[in-house]
C-alpha cells in the first residue's frame, strides 16, 4: 500500500477491485483546508477514464506486474498471437485488449506484456516500428524541400502521414506514441 501523494502517472493501481492505470495526477492544497490528490484513471477492464479524489491520507493499492517480453507472430482475423522469447510459450490477445496498438504490430515485433495474476492485461510497444509503405500517391518531382506531406497506407493498415519524396515499397520509422512519420528507413 502506498500514499495517495505517492501516485504517478503509469503506476496501476487497485480501485474498488478494478485494475486502474493512473493516466494524470494533481496534488492540491487549497488554503485552510486539508490536501488531495485528484486523481484521472483509466479502467483496464472497461476501459473507461474516471476521476477520483484521494484525501492526502488514502491508502492505495499498487498493483505488482510481472512484464514478460514476447514477440509478436500473427493474427488470424480475431486474435493476435505473441510468443515468450524465453520459453516459447504462445498467448493470444483480441483487438479490444490492444486498442489502437494494432496498427503497429508487425510480425517479429518485440513487445513488453505486462500480467496480473497470470492474466495478460496490456502490451507496451516499442518507441518506434519500420513499416513498409504499401500505399501512397506518387512523389512530386523536386517536393523534397517542401513539408507538405502526404497520405501513406503501410502494411498493418496504418495511415500515416509522410513527405512527397516516400514511395510505394520504402520502409519508414513510425513513432508508436503519436502515430507520426519519423524517418524514411530503406527506399524500394
Amino acid at each position: 500500500m502506498i500514499q495517495a501523494t505517492q501516485l504517478r502517472p503509469g503506476m496501476v493501481i487497485k480501485f474498488n477491485n478494478e485494475l486502474h492505470s493512473v493516466f494524470s495526477v494533481f496534488h492540491r492544497t487549497p488554503g485552510n483546508l486539508r490536501g488531495f490528490v485528484q486523481a484521472k484513471m483509466r479502467n483496464l477492464r472497461t476501459g473507461a477514464m474516471i476521476e477520483h479524489r484521494f484525501s492526502s491520507e488514502d491508502r492505495v493499492e499498487k498493483a505488482v506486474l510481472e512484464e514478460v517480453e514476447m514477440e509478436y507472430m500473427y493474427d488470424d482475423g480475431e486474435y493476435y498471437y505473441f510468443m515468450n522469447t524465453e520459453n516459447f510459450e504462445q498467448i493470444h490477445l483480441t483487438k479490444d485488449e490492444l486498442g489502437d496498438g494494432t496498427g503497429y504490430l508487425v510480425p517479429n515485433l518485440r513487445v513488453h506484456v505486462e500480467f496480473y495474476e497470470g492474466k495478460p492485461i496490456s502490451v507496451e510497444l516499442p518507441p518506434t516500428v519500420d513499416m513498409k509503405v504499401i500505399e501512397t500517391e506518387p512523389g512530386l518531382k523536386g517536393a523534397s524541400v517542401s513539408n507538405v506531406g502526404k497520405p501513406a497506407k503501410v502494411e498493418t493498415g496504418l495511415v500515416v502521414t509522410v513527405p512527397q519524396f516516400v514511395n510505394e515499397g520504402d520502409v519508414i520509422r513510425v513513432n508508436t506514441s503519436e502515430g507520426t512519420y519519423q524517418e524514411r528507413v530503406t527506399t524500394a
